[in-house]
């Protein structure tokens, strides 16, 4: 089985300050449907431990978590 997963939306957050990403994907996530996944691209390095604490206050699930150079990619599942 491939461990690639696939996102149903894609959000490039580079350059973006903290807390932005965090901000923008707490909006984000609520265009798609339960069980979707998005996909957020951040450079911010806060980013790391941002998003697993905005995951267990919303109760959303991140379900990878990827450093390519200095972009990071965040695979989050909607639970909520």
């Amino acid at each position: 089985m491939s461990d690639a997963i696939k996102a149903d939306k894609v959000m490039d957050l580079k350059g973006l300050p903290c807390p932005m990403p965090v901000v923008k994907v707490s909006k984000g996530i609520k265009e798609v449907e339960v069980g979707r996944v998005i996909e957020a691209i951040t450079t911010d390095p806060g980013s790391l431990t941002d998003f697993p604490a905005w995951a267990k206050t919303s109760g959303n699930e991140i379900l990878k978590t990827e450093q390519q150079d200095k972009e990071i990619h965040f695979f989050i599942k909607r639970v909520k």
